[in-house]
């Protein structure tokens, strides 16, 4: 997924269905100056996604061994 988000970025916010943000990327991407931008717009919204969803699953453990 980072390959792609750095490749075609816009192609990466669409696969994780955040449309509006996607079709900005592509803008952005179209001009050569807005390519590295997005690339890295991409890759920094990729990892943060990543770290949200590892806090939840880590939310859901401790609530669940709290039940126990």
């Amino acid at each position: 997924m980072i390959l792609i988000a750095i490749l075609v970025p816009w192609l990466s916010f669409f696969l994780r269905g955040k449309i509006i943000q996607g079709i900005v990327c592509l803008v952005l991407q179209i001009t050569i100056i807005g390519w590295l931008p997005a690339a890295i717009w991409a890759v920094a919204s990729r990892n943060e996604a990543k770290t949200v969803q590892a806090i939840r699953r880590a939310e859901r453990n401790i609530i669940d061994a709290n039940r126990r």
